[in-house]
């Protein structure tokens, strides 16, 4: 899974720097090409030409490699990688990644990597316990990134406890598995909704809702990682997707009913993670209301059910998911949704989860489908996308099965 593969490695001043070589004699022999790029302290730790030996190419330290006007370019490295690995990865590190504080080639690399970066952190078991690096952390999980876990054992200080970086093999094993499961889209068309809707009201108020997007946008950068190719259709909200994402921005339910439909014929798979509104003012206003005496009575009808519409028109070997946010009797009202919108299986969530739903980088999901449910622990929304996806994969391999 790793031939052909760049990938970037960061070290950085940890005595765990010298699993390093460990870790470049794995990526090599798996047919990877590897570059290196160590922070100061880092070489202070393990010698460049130990580390370009191993992988017979110039260690990347510092932003210029002498007098005479050449320099590193973290950008081209960025746009080089398939992946970047930090490994060991320190609590200063982790700071000045979260905090964006670019003062060493390293950080600058990390925020230009356009790959997905993987960090194994290595220190002490006081630092890596500090409410200050696990808030870092977070903060780097919230933005995408992949944490491969430190272990419990001996440690340099003497001491004993959660701090200790992964063994090589084993950090090299998440990479493999990473591209080996990368690609288990490639091919395949999937539509994703994601955000509110607003249903005007008149020229400046609406009918809308507190959703902000990032679930179905994760879910949308999770299919196009895995060589999907994927149209986002999205409500008004306040977030980017990638460039290899085709992109429809909506307003209304209407709008957004409309390319769903149009887009579905063609699709494998369609994810309804938008928060759609249910009903919208049967009159809008072609001027703002005014201030009255009295009160401001609202007449609504229905919108357009898209879950409904789009199970009717499912064909054999579409899957189609739906999403259930529910305050009350969850899994009832989410199982009721699953049989009458002919869905394959279906995300439930609850605003009882307290910092999950509305505008958090968290969730916590359970998965329903006829065969039965799984819950799920609190997560970011990136990693609960990797989860839905996953599932989302086995359902294909499934219907694939039938047909043969």
């Amino acid at each position: 899974m790793l031939k052909g593969k760049k990938i970037v490695l960061g070290i950085t001043g940890s005595i765990a720097a010298y699993k390093s070589c460990l870790i470049i004699r794995e990526l090599v022999k798996r047919g990877a090409e590897v570059q290196v790029v160590i922070t100061p302290a880092g070489k202070e730790f393990i010698t460049p030409i130990t580390l370009s030996a191993l992988t017979r190419k110039p260690v990347v330290s510092e932003f210029f490699s002498g007098r005479d006007g050449t320099w590193n370019s973290h950008v081209d490295l960025g746009l080089w990688a398939d992946a970047m690995l930090i490994a060991p990865c320190t609590a200063v590190t982790l700071g000045k990644m979260a905090g964006g504080v670019a003062d060493n080639m390293l950080v600058t690399t990390y925020l230009s990597m356009k790959a997905p970066v993987f960090i194994a952190p290595a220190m002490d078991l006081d630092m890596y316990a500090h409410p200050s690096t696990q808030a870092n952390i977070e903060t780097l999980r919230s933005y995408g990134n992949h944490f491969i876990e430190p272990k419990s054992g001996f440690l340099a200080s003497g001491l004993e406890g959660k701090g200790r970086m992964e063994e090589p093999c084993a950090i090299v094993e998440v990479l493999e598995n990473f591209f080996e499961n990368s690609q288990d889209l490639a091919g395949k068309k999937i539509i994703i909704t994601a955000g509110p809707t607003y249903e005007k009201i008149d020229p400046v108020r609406f009918i809308g809702n507190y959703s902000s997007g990032k679930m179905g946008f994760a879910l949308a950068e999770e299919c196009r990682k895995r060589g999907a190719q994927v149209t986002l259709i999205s409500g008004p909200v306040q977030l980017k997707s990638s460039e290899g994402i085709q992109r429809i921005d909506v307003e209304s339910c209407e709008e957004m009913h409309a390319a769903a439909t149009e887009n579905f014929s063609q699709a494998d798979a369609a994810i309804l993670c938008a928060a759609v509104a249910d009903f919208r003012p049967e009159i809008i206003s072609e001027k703002k209301i005014k201030r009255e005496k009295g009160e401001l009575v609202l007449r609504l009808c229905s919108t357009h059910d898209i879950a409904r519409a789009l199970g009717n028109a499912k064909r054999d070997g579409q899957i189609l998911v739906g999403f259930a946010l529910e305050t009350n009797d969850e899994e009832e009202n989410a199982r009721r949704k699953l049989e009458e919108k002919n869905l394959d299986f279906i995300v439930l969530n609850s605003t009882r989860n307290e910092g999950t739903t509305f505008c958090s980088d968290y969730n916590k999901v359970t998965i329903i489908s006829k065969d039965g449910s799984i819950d799920y622990d609190k997560k970011t929304k990136a990693e609960v996308a990797a989860d839905i996806i996953d599932r989302l994969c086995a359902e294909f391999e499934k219907k694939q099965n039938k047909i043969q």
